[in-house]
C-alpha cells in the first residue's frame, strides 16, 4: 500500500473487543511523555495532540527522551494511533509572504515532531482564500504542500473539512479533491470532521445524505485517503456554518451519530473525539464510553437491518 508503515493503516491491523479505535484529543501539557498516561485515563486507545501551544506561532523544544517516549507507547501499541494536529494559525491560501512563511514552517516543524514519534498523520485546515477562491489559490496551495510532503517520513498529511464560514477551504468533498488530485501524492488523504460536514450542511444522520457523502468522497479521491474521523456532535444547526462542538450524543446530532460511525466505509475508522467534556477539560472517559457505545449501537442497528431484509 503506497506510503505504509508500521501502523499506518490501521484498518488492516485493528484487533481490539470492539474492532475500532476510540481515541480523543489529550493534552501535551508539560511534555509530549505525559501524553500515554493521560490516554490510558480515559480509557482512549488513539490520540490527537498539539505538539506546540494552539495559542501561538513559537515551537515547543521537545527534549529527546519525551518524544522517545511517546514513539515507544506507539510502537509497542499502548498507544494504538496517534495524530498530530497542525496549529490553526496556518494558511497555505494566504497572499501575505509573512504569513506564508511562517505557516509553512510551522507545518514542517508538526511533521518534524510526527515524524520523531512515529504518528500516524498530521490533520492540517488548509487556511482561507479570504475571498479570492480556491481556484485563484490553488497552485500555492498545491507548491506548499508539495513542500511539506517532501519531508514526511512515515505519516499522512490529513486535510480537515471546513465548517464553512468565510473564505475557508475544505468545506465539501469537491474542494478538498481539488487539492489532492493536483497534488498527486500518496500520502495525502482526509480527515472528516463529523461536526464540520454537518454545520456546513450535510446532515450525515440521514442516510440518504451520508451515503451521498461517502460516495462522492470514494469518487473523487478513492475512500482509503480517508484516514480517521474527527467524531464531534454538534451545538450548532445543519447549515449554520458555525464551529460548535458538542459532547457525542448530546448536540443537534445526538445518537444520529451512531448511523455515521456505523457505516461500512466508515465504521472501521479510527475515531477522534475532539468534544468539550463533561467538565470542560476536553473528552473524558465518559465521552470514550458513549463513543464506542454509539458505535457498537450502531453497528446493531444496521445488522438487525439487514437481518430484515432477507
Amino acid at each position: 500500500m503506497p506510503g505504509a508503515h508500521p501502523g499506518a493503516r490501521v484498518r488492516e491491523a485493528a484487533s481490539y473487543a470492539d474492532g475500532v479505535i476510540a481515541g480523543a484529543h489529550v493534552s501535551s501539557a508539560g511534555g509530549l511523555h505525559n501524553v500515554p498516561a493521560r490516554a490510558a485515563a480515559i480509557a482512549a486507545d488513539g490520540v490527537q495532540v498539539f505538539i506546540q501551544s494552539a495559542r501561538t506561532w513559537k515551537p515547543t523544544a521537545h527534549r529527546p527522551e519525551d518524544l522517545a517516549v511517546l514513539r515507544a507507547a506507539r510502537e509497542s501499541g499502548q498507544v494504538q494511533y496517534i495524530v498530530c494536529h497542525a496549529i490553526y494559525f496556518i494558511n497555505l491560501a494566504t497572499d501575505e509572504p509573512a504569513l506564508l512563511e511562517k505557516s509553512r514552517a510551522a507545518l514542517l516543524n508538526t511533521i518534524d515532531v510526527a515524524n520523531a514519534i512515529a504518528a500516524d498523520g498530521i490533520v492540517l485546515h488548509v487556511g482561507s482564500h479570504k475571498g479570492r477562491g480556491l481556484e485563484a489559490t490553488l497552485p500555492q496551495i498545491v507548491a506548499e504542500l508539495k513542500v511539506a510532503l517532501a519531508h514526511l517520513d512515515g505519516p499522512w498529511l490529513l486535510l480537515e473539512n471546513s465548517a464553512g464560514a468565510g473564505g475557508t477551504i475544505g468545506r465539501d468533498p469537491v474542494e478538498l479533491a481539488s487539492i489532492i488530485n493536483a497534488v498527486d501524492h500518496p500520502r495525502l488523504g482526509l480527515c472528516i470532521d463529523t461536526c464540520h460536514a454537518y454545520v456546513s450542511g450535510v446532515d450525515v444522520t440521514d442516510p440518504q445524505q451520508l451515503d451521498a457523502l461517502v460516495e462522492q468522497l470514494d469518487t473523487l479521491v478513492g475512500i482509503d485517503r480517508l484516514r480517521c474521523l474527527h467524531v464531534n456532535d454538534a451545538a450548532a444547526a445543519c447549515g449554520s456554518n458555525r464551529d460548535r462542538h458538542a459532547n457525542v450524543g448530546e448536540g443537534e446530532m445526538g445518537d444520529g451519530l451512531a448511523l455515521t460511525l456505523s457505516h461500512p466505509l466508515l465504521a472501521d475508522l479510527p475515531m477522534l473525539l475532539e468534544t468539550p467534556g463533561h467538565e470542560g477539560n476536553g473528552p473524558d472517559a465518559q465521552e470514550i464510553a458513549t463513543l464506542r457505545a454509539l458505535h457498537a449501537a450502531g453497528l446493531k442497528r444496521r445488522q438487525a437491518k439487514q437481518k430484515r431484509a432477507r
